[in-house]
């Protein structure tokens, strides 16, 4: 899969994604990654890329010339042309379906705002816009490492273990399971008897049920839309109906 980025800072870009999954990932050649500079779009001596908004207020937009320059130029390279995303506050909630759905695409070009925000003539270009929350960042580079990392774990090949991708948070709509490690018995809390059965059907049958206790816990509004049977939901309803509590 091949992703790029468009930005004024494009050298942010590789301390993250040459280290790690992400570093052997390309080594591999699961991922291609490529990072432009905006700059290289512009026209005057001191590539410009931001000016000041129409009818006053804060800060700098970025202008919308060198995006669209940049983005069909882009574009016209390469086999096919890229699904183009953009960042902002009044995008889709970007998760895990997203990250799903995106894994199944050859090519991503991740545009990256700056200052206070962009042209809004630019957002002609986006395929789909997403927003990471409900919070600002100070530019786009960190949604788009953000995206890059959670789609490129779901290719094959970039965790090793096949299963590691999909028995996860959210994979099925559900926070995951807790887990525990070496030692059983750390300063007298124990690891629950059940991991340390060798019962797989117990095993598989807490931790489906730790996953539900974590979920209405910390995010019960992921129950409304998980695939619960009956007893499942009466479970979860008589946590929900707790003043208070804490994972078994």
């Amino acid at each position: 899969m091949r992703f790029e980025t468009l930005s004024v800072f494009p050298q942010v870009f590789a301390p993250y994604l040459d280290e790690s999954i992400m570093g052997r990932a390309q080594a591999k050649g699961i991922l291609d990654f490529e990072a432009y500079n905006l700059r290289d779009w512009t026209h005057d001596r001191h590539n410009t890329v931001d000016d000041a908004p129409f009818g006053g207020g804060q800060g700098m937009l970025m202008k919308p010339a060198p995006i669209f320059e940049a983005v069909r130029d882009i574009s016209q390279r390469g086999d096919c042309a890229p699904h183009v995303v953009f960042f902002s506050p009044c995008g889709r909630r970007y998760d895990e379906a997203c990250a799903e759905r995106l894994s199944h695409l050859d090519r991503v070009l991740l545009v990256c705002g700056r200052y206070e925000g962009m042209d809004e003539r630019a957002y002609e270009l986006a395929d789909e816009v997403f927003s990471l929350g409900d919070y600002v960042l100070t530019g786009g580079e960190l949604a788009a490492l953000v995206v890059i990392d959670s789609v490129v774990r779901l290719l094959p090949g970039a965790l090793g273990d096949e299963m590691s991708a999909r028995d996860e948070s959210f994979s099925d709509g559900l926070l995951e399971y807790a887990q525990y490690t070496r030692p059983a018995d750390y300063e007298g809390r124990r690891v629950p008897d059940v991991l340390l059965s060798g019962d797989h059907g117990a095993v598989d049958a807490w931790r489906r049920r730790s996953a539900l206790e974590r979920t209405a816990r910390w995010r019960p509004d992921l129950l409304d839309s998980a695939e619960l049977t009956d007893e499942e939901r009466d479970f979860v309803s008589g946590i929900l109906d707790e003043p208070d509590g804490k994972d078994e």
